[in-house]
């Protein structure tokens, strides 16, 4: 289960991304960039930063702390941003909060450097679970003290967003030719061979798990979140075995 954190101010607000995210100080005195249950693109998108997120940081990979948010819609009464003002006012109750890395960096393709075996494992865990969010143009990643962290895993499994094509869906090869991390020769195959084994379906559903209820609740098509919970595991226990069989564009 992520922890559990309350937002006591609003920062400010980050531009950069379409869903206006913004920076929170909590009641642990951490700073977290706060993904909001009222943006527009909903509650799925909070669902595939738990799930990737999570997963991702199990095998090995640097993604920041994510903790559940709770937030009063009251901290929106003294913003001047009619915008910033109605996301505040729309997300009372449990939002997702990432950890704000302090002095990171934008990963720039041309300027920073990535071993080819951990290339290879970032593009893998992109191909399992169809990141189609990591180019060139929007790599997703940060640098800081000479490592690189992935983040904004919201545009993943993109099957979860019409359930009963879900299974074609998630068996498509991936695209992998405009990958931020393809000029550096990503070892697919080897890194494969490490992770694939480690994504069993008891490490699905501990990574599922962390999802909070309240936004796996109401989905048309299940009865509980333990079912919806499943669902999201099944597609990536079957792709990790073979897509990096499927993945195109990476030579």
């Amino acid at each position: 289960m992520l922890d559990d954190v309350v937002a006591t101010r609003y920062v400010a607000p980050l531009r950069e991304g379409g869903s206006l995210p913004g920076i929170v100080e909590a009641d642990d005195l951490g700073l977290y960039v706060l993904k909001f249950t009222g943006a527009g693109q909903g509650r799925k998108t909070l669902v595939a930063e738990v799930i990737c997120g999570e997963l991702a940081r199990r095998l090995g990979l640097r993604v920041p702390r994510l903790v559940t948010v709770a937030l009063d819609p009251v901290l929106g009464l003294a913003e001047p941003d009619p915008q910033v003002q109605g996301l505040l006012k729309s997300s009372g109750g449990t939002n997702l909060g990432m950890e704000f890395l302090s002095g990171a960096l934008g990963f720039d393709p041309l300027a920073f450097t990535v071993p080819r075996e951990e290339a290879g494992r970032v593009l893998w865990f992109d191909a399992l679970v169809n990141n189609v969010d990591r180019s060139w143009r929007n790599p997703n990643l940060l640098r800081r003290d000479g490592e690189t962290w992935l983040i904004d895993h919201g545009a993943t499994m993109i099957w979860h967003h019409n359930w009963p094509t879900a299974a074609a869906s998630a068996a498509r090869p991936y695209d992998a030719g405009d990958h931020a991390l393809l000029r550096f020769a990503p070892d697919v195959r080897a890194a494969a061979a490490d992770l694939a084994p480690l994504v069993t379906e008891e490490l699905l559903a501990e990574v599922t798990a962390a999802v909070p209820d309240v936004w796996l609740a109401g989905e048309p098509g299940f009865d509980t979140p333990g079912e919806l919970r499943r669902a999201y595991a099944r597609p990536l226990l079957e792709r990790a075995a073979t897509i990096h069989e499927r993945v195109q564009g990476d030579r």
